[in-house]
């Protein structure tokens, strides 16, 4: 197994899920730019826009490499070397503020120099939490986890938490999902072992997705619930501008700037001290966007 394998996987992670996303979708079809970093490398960025079901939806793949500018080599404090760099990026925004947001991203890295790593991770952003749904998806990534490592899902899960958490807000980005970075062979795993669990999660990406949209695209919500989802996305700008690792990658190493802030929502709304109404699902919600919750584990205490 070489880069190129795992260029050419990611290819045909991109293709599945842009063809599964359609077709439930039904009406919007994904666009392509094909893109030339001119340091080197490039790659195929896919956007969907006013369907049915997706606002906006993004299925990136790059494949970059070239000199690792000093910043990133002394933020990940590696010795001066070539890089290179592949992987899948997704982020959707659905039209109705019952469907959940939805992060994915799987990724590879290595360098002249040998060193080498996998990193990626899915995460949940809805704009109102419901705990059956919430189960649902976490139950998906441990049982992607669980076939790999019994330690998998409990680990990254914990860092997903801490990972997608806007500090500034004291608040969970979603109910976040797992997150995983620097995952290189040792002992007790191969490196073809640690391909094959990131392509395990990137291929549940789809079809967990897909039941999501299928089950809360046609419940009703008014103007009460927009307003609410647009206060929502304005969180998610933040924590992408703000804390995200892929972002800043990508502009430290002059990617392509279209492709990389893809994951920003059409419309977001920033209400000044903004409050909800004391027992209202909008404050339910804030109630649990909050580390540590076992949702595998919780029983629904409350449905949107």
């Amino acid at each position: 197994m070489n880069k190129q394998d795992i260029e050419q996987w990611f290819q045909s992670l991109q293709d599945s899920i842009c063809k599964t996303i359609e077709e439930v979708d039904g009406k919007a079809k994904f666009e392509e730019d094909s893109w030339v970093r001119p340091e080197g490398g490039g790659g195929r960025s896919r956007i969907i826009r006013n369907g049915n079901i997706l606002e906006k939806a993004g299925v990136n793949y790059s494949a970059v490499h070239g000199p690792t500018p000093d910043n990133i080599l002394k933020a990940l404090k590696l010795d001066k070397a070539d890089f290179y760099a592949t992987g899948v990026s997704i982020v959707m925004h659905p039209v109705s503020p019952m469907v959940p947001i939805i992060h994915m991203n799987t990724r590879y890295f290595e360098m002249s120099n040998g060193v080498y790593w996998f990193g990626g991770g899915i995460d949940l952003t809805p704009h109102y939490i419901n705990d059956e749904d919430a189960r649902y998806f976490h139950q998906q990534l441990k049982s992607v986890c669980d076939r790999h490592d019994m330690g998998y899902y409990p680990r990254f899960k914990t860092w997903a938490d801490d990972y997608f958490y806007i500090k500034h807000r004291h608040e969970t980005r979603g109910i976040g999902g797992i997150f995983f970075d620097r995952l290189t062979e040792n002992e007790n795993t191969t490196k073809e072992q640690l391909f094959d669990f990131v392509k395990d999660v990137g291929s549940i990406f789809a079809p967990t997705y897909a039941y999501l949209l299928n089950k809360n695209k046609n419940l009703p919500y008014s103007e009460k619930e927009q307003n609410w989802q647009a206060v929502r996305r304005s969180r998610y700008v933040e924590f992408n501008l703000v804390y995200d690792k892929g972002t800043k990658f990508g502009l430290d190493t002059d990617g392509r700037t279209e492709s990389i802030l893809m994951s920003m929502p059409p419309m977001a709304k920033w209400e000044y001290n903004y409050q909800p109404d004391l027992g209202s699902l909008e404050e339910l919600t804030l109630q649990k966007l909050v580390k540590g919750i076992d949702w595998v584990g919780t029983s629904t205490s409350f449905e949107v």
